[in-house]
């Protein structure tokens, strides 16, 4: 199993609970360049009216729902689900039990009736489903016939500059590289909900990072997979390498490359 599917790792050890999910969440808070925010982009394309079902894979610790606190309404009955115990109770704890359901489930074997929901969220997490065309055919079941589904990822260049952070500090590292080990980006999204829904648009966000700082860089790293790999005198090398770069160019400039699938059931 290739490590964004590994299920055993994912929920025993990368998302057990919102530690390393903040990590990378704080680096992109405060060092992005389009200050708008992508939740608050993502929010902007929901077209729902009063009374809308909504259905979360994955929401994590629940930030997506905090962001646009203030514009969810009343009437909105919003299920938020993600296979993490840890990270249902972390979005529980910060959104409260009033406007929100929340349930353990598998996207692969969604707990709900056929045609319950007018729209279903996944953000940043379809790359980690073992079998995607049975999850994209359980969400277009639970989805109403003019229901919409709202899928965002990233691209093949994402964190590019990062990738090369690491393979410069260690030239023989096994790591792949976060858009070209990922096995559902921007470029090949479409054709992976193709067979699934009936027309599907793609809106990509455009931003990067200008990080100034080293502790949140490679606070971001050792939060990834490759963080198990690297004994502690490689963790120190990589952080002076990170110190050498901000020194000589003052910031580090990392390519953002991410975006979003609207599909429609018919």
């Amino acid at each position: 199993m290739d490590t964004y599917r590994d299920q055993t790792y994912l929920l025993k050890s990368q998302y057990k609970d919102a530690t390393n999910f903040g990590a990378r969440v704080d680096l992109h808070r405060r060092f992005r360049v389009n200050k708008y925010g992508f939740h608050r982009w993502v929010f902007d394309h929901f077209k729902l009216g009063e009374g809308s079902k909504l259905l979360e894979l994955g929401c994590g610790p629940g930030g997506f729902w905090h962001s646009n606190r203030e514009r969810v309404p009343a009437s909105w009955q919003i299920t938020l689900t993600d296979f993490s115990p840890g990270m249902l109770q972390d979005a529980r704890k910060l959104l409260g039990e009033e406007r929100f359901a929340y349930e353990i489930a598998d996207a692969q074997k969604l707990p709900f009736a056929d045609a319950s929901f007018d729209a279903v969220i996944a953000n940043h997490m379809l790359y980690h489903i073992p079998d995607l065309p049975e999850a994209l055919g359980e969400i277009r079941r639970v989805l109403k016939p003019s229901g919409h589904f709202y899928a965002t990822t990233f691209g093949r260049k994402h964190m590019r500059e990062l990738d090369e952070l690491v393979w410069k500090s260690w030239p023989n590292s096994p790591w792949k590289g976060l858009g070209e080990s990922s096995p559902f980006i921007l470029e090949n999204g479409q054709e992976q909900l193709a067979p699934f829904f009936a027309q599907i648009t793609l809106d990509t966000y455009e931003d990067a990072l200008e990080v100034t700082e080293t502790e949140p860089l490679a606070a971001y790293a050792f939060s990834l997979r490759l963080g198990a790999l690297l004994t502690t005198e490689m963790r120190e090398s990589f952080l002076n390498l990170i110190q050498q770069e901000l020194a000589a160019r003052g910031t580090i400039h990392i390519t953002k490359a991410s975006g979003m699938f609207v599909s429609h059931k018919t």
